[in-house]
């Protein structure tokens, strides 16, 4: 049946991607919080960031099966229940937490696969924002964001990107529940609409022989001339400054110096700024070790290899990662798992919905849907 196996490709193609995504993302913390000069041996540490991207993607998996099962869903309050779930494991505000998602009975909380794994319940670096938010998560979603523009608010949400162009609206939310600056929230939108591109942009025919390094490129181009339709509150300056970031990257590739005019700081919109020039002088494939490398050289090194490192993987696939680094790296079975649950539970939910029985009766148990 060729229907059957082009969508079978085609799940593949998307599964890729997205896994290049998400591990591409933490590899790029990893090495920016090293400066890039991560030892020769021994497991890679997670970072932050990484950590509550899973609880995004995690989020947004449980927000998938509680619409499908139960018609319904607020998506921002789900993820705030994932970003809660973390919290407790941090020991963050854990009577608040305890207080406002614990039910009577037997159901032990925090719940899910995610809070039976170690690492995500190390300190791995400070989320001064978000932990300040959620430390004040009785006083309700409404008066919980701080005033900060810092890059968690970006880095993230990225994993959102794989639900499509509907996904602006929560990425919005999302980075509101924590950092209630605008220039924050924009970042983290535009970020998430590029980096859908680089995940959605066709790959022409290619061999072995015939290699096509140009879909990075490409796809933020695309992704750029599309920004001001996808994303309403964007600015002719703040739209101005990410086409120069691109432009920059052609005219003068891997200069450091233009790198720390463009991302002088841990914020979000340099986050982005830097992300994006880094990704664009190095988009090739075989250059991405050369990218995260380059990337971890600015100011906030972690936050810039991060979107880097997400772009690129978006747009390349998980083949094109560095194999070593990947295999080190302490939650690469992880992040690999929640890109490919992620893909799955958006192109057929296997906890089935309201109406129909699915075809895993393990995965409500993982993903429960509230």
């Amino acid at each position: 049946m060729p229907h059957a196996k082009d969508h079978q490709r085609d799940l593949l193609s998307r599964q890729s991607r997205a896994r290049g995504m998400m591990l591409g993302l933490a590899l790029g913390e990893t090495l920016g919080a090293a400066r890039g000069r991560v030892p020769d041996t021994g497991p890679l540490r997670a970072g932050v960031a990484t950590q509550l991207a899973c609880f995004t993607a995690e989020g947004v998996i449980r927000a998938q099966v509680r619409g499908n099962h139960k018609g319904i869903c607020y998506a921002p309050g789900v993820v705030l229940h994932a970003y809660s779930r973390w919290a407790c494991l941090q020991g963050i505000a854990v009577e608040k937490m305890l207080a406002r998602w614990q039910s009577p009975g037997d159901r032990p909380w925090p719940d899910g696969w995610l809070a039976r794994v170690p690492a995500l319940a190390e300190r791995r670096g400070s989320a001064p924002a978000t932990v300040a938010a959620l430390s004040r998560i009785d006083e309700g979603e409404q008066a919980m964001a701080t005033r900060s523009r810092g890059a968690h608010a970006l880095t993230r949400s990225l994993p959102v990107a794989v639900t499509g162009v509907e996904g602006v609206a929560l990425v919005d939310a999302l980075a509101g529940l924590t950092h209630g600056d605008p220039a924050a929230r924009g970042a983290a939108v535009h970020a998430a609409l590029l980096t859908r591109r680089c995940l959605n942009h066709p790959i022409p025919d290619r061999t072995p022989y015939a290699p096509f390094d140009g879909i990075l490129g490409e796809a933020l181009d695309a992704g750029l001339t599309a920004l001001p339709s996808e994303a309403r509150s964007l600015s002719e300056e703040e739209h101005g400054r990410l086409r120069a970031a691109f432009r920059e990257a052609a005219d003068a590739p891997a200069d450091p110096a233009r790198l720390t005019r463009l991302a002088p700081d841990a914020t979000a919109p340099s986050a982005l700024l830097g992300g994006i020039y880094a990704a664009a002088s190095f988009p090739r494939p075989a250059d991405l070790r050369a990218a995260l490398a380059f990337a971890a050289t600015a100011p906030a090194g972690d936050s810039v290899a991060c979107v880097t490192g997400a772009l690129l993987g978006a747009a390349h696939g998980v083949e094109s990662l560095p194999t070593d680094l990947v295999a080190r790296h302490e939650l690469a079975w992880v992040l690999d798992t929640l890109a490919r649950d992620l893909v799955l539970e958006l192109d057929d939910s296997p906890s089935g919905s309201e109406y129909i029985q699915g075809w895993d009766p393990h995965w409500w148990n993982r993903y429960p849907g509230w």
